[in-house]
């Protein structure tokens, strides 16, 4: 739980904020443990890392890869199956659960993104949806996963392709938003 506050009115003193403070220390303390103890150090250090968010409440499977540019926003959300991978500059906005199957692929760049607002409320609250990225699928370079998407076993997300709604298992998708391009193989 990430423990979203209620929106304030924006003339309000606590608009600035939507967390509580319990909330936004545990993020500043993550993200000083993951420069420190994981940043910096060589890309073969999987096993390292994995330690390292599952004792912050991640749970990552043995073999899973995570790579040390990855920004993942609060661990305790996030579970990596076997063998899945989170590359290089990913940003995990994982405010919401974020689930990578066992072997699943997140290229370089990706944005998973579990947050929005709702801007029909006047407060502009904060909404959270959580995000599955099942087994085999691929999300390529720079591509955008939004809040509540499931991509479908087996699918791809092409590069720069926005996903904003669930993506079919063995398909292939691409664009801003994302449209069916065609099937994929089934090698399973």
């Amino acid at each position: 739980m990430t423990e979203i506050l209620p929106g304030g009115r924006f003339d309000s003193k606590r608009r600035s904020r939507s967390f509580t403070w319990k909330n936004i220390i545990l993020r500043a303390l993550w993200a000083l443990c993951w420069m420190l103890l994981c940043r910096w150090n060589p890309p073969q250090l999987y096993a390292w890392r994995r330690l390292v968010l599952n004792l912050w409440g991640a749970k990552v499977a043995k073999g899973a890869r995570v790579y040390p540019s990855a920004y993942i926003w609060y661990p305790s959300n996030l579970e990596i199956g076997e063998g899945a991978v989170l590359g290089w500059n990913v940003h995990c906005y994982c405010m919401a659960k974020v689930v990578l199957e066992p072997y699943a692929e997140v290229a370089q760049f990706v944005h998973l993104v579990t947050g929005t607002h709702d801007f029909d409320s006047e407060t502009f609250q904060l909404q959270t949806r959580p995000i599955r990225i099942c087994s085999h699928a691929w999300l390529a370079s720079s591509s955008f996963v939004g809040p509540g998407v499931t991509v479908g076993e087996g699918a791809v997300l092409g590069a720069r392709g926005v996903a904003m709604k669930d993506l079919e298992p063995w398909t292939v998708y691409a664009g801003n938003p994302a449209v069916e391009i065609r099937k994929r193989s089934r090698f399973l």
